[in-house]
């Protein structure tokens, strides 16, 4: 097994100590090795880190032990290097922007958030071609252009947004289009298309799920059917495969500029 641990994970939650959360949890995870981004706001937290095992969930104990993020679950992946350069740790206005401050799902008791759909769910509903009350299930990728680009779900439903900012005028835009429809908004790890499902339902679409976990879980807890390519992700690695490793696109261009580099064809 590679050596290094990767964790990505979110929470909506509100935070009033955002200045004196990030001076601890800078130190705690300084004091571990870790690299990678901790982003946090007064709506939540969002993070992805890497290093040694021990220290990594060392790290993740340390932050479960305060009563507000006792619900949060890393998703983790493994490489064979540290694939951040440093570690920041920073206090954002959001922790993904959208310029909606009024869409703030809740984390506590899931009172605020939009319906969500389990990756197996999901996957059932793509093989028979509608959910469990005869619908259609469309797919929307939430995600900016440039990673659609390397991979998304078949038939997935891609508005080319450049930023996630542009996602709510993209929704008004078409929102007509589902009408009839159930549709799942999935993003890499569940951030954006939490804030998305969300906006849509308040927009005034019926049926509109997020996927759980976003496409990292749905890799984790299925067989990766019904999706195409790879899956940025906003570290060295670049992108990964549903199996978690390195995606095929990411690999040829690394095993590409190491043959540059030594002089090789």
């Amino acid at each position: 097994m590679s050596a290094v641990l990767n964790i990505s994970s979110y929470l909506f939650v509100t935070l009033r100590d955002t200045a004196e959360l990030r001076e601890r949890l800078h130190a705690e995870a300084l004091a571990r090795g870790l690299k990678g981004t901790v982003l946090i706001a007064e709506e939540g937290i969002n993070l992805f880190l890497a290093g040694p095992p021990e220290a990594v969930r060392g790290w993740v104990a340390v932050l479960r032990a305060d009563p507000r993020f006792a619900q949060l679950a890393p998703k983790e992946s493994w490489s064979d290097t540290v694939p951040f350069k440093k570690l920041l740790v920073k206090v954002k206005g959001e922790i993904i922007r959208m310029n909606h401050p009024t869409i703030r799902p809740d984390a506590v008791g899931d009172a605020g958030r939009a319906p969500a759909v389990e990756p197996a769910v999901l996957r059932q509903w793509l093989a028979q071609g509608h959910d469990d009350a005869g619908r259609p299930v469309v797919t929307l990728d939430t995600r900016n252009d440039f990673e659609v680009d390397y991979g998304t779900f078949e038939g997935a439903i891609d508005w080319r947004i450049a930023k996630f900012s542009e996602f709510p005028e993209a929704v008004q835009a078409h929102k007509a289009a589902f009408e009839g429809k159930t549709v799942v908004s999935f993003c890499t790890g569940g951030i954006r298309c939490e804030k998305a499902a969300l906006y849509m339902q308040e927009a005034g679409i019926e049926h509109v799920y997020q996927l759980e976990g976003g496409i990292l879980k749905y890799f984790e807890l299925t067989d990766g059917a019904h999706w195409q390519g790879d899956c940025f992700v906003f570290d060295g690695r670049e992108a990964l495969a549903a199996d978690l490793q390195v995606g095929q696109a990411a690999s040829r261009r690394a095993t590409k500029a190491t043959k540059a580099g030594s002089g090789q064809g």
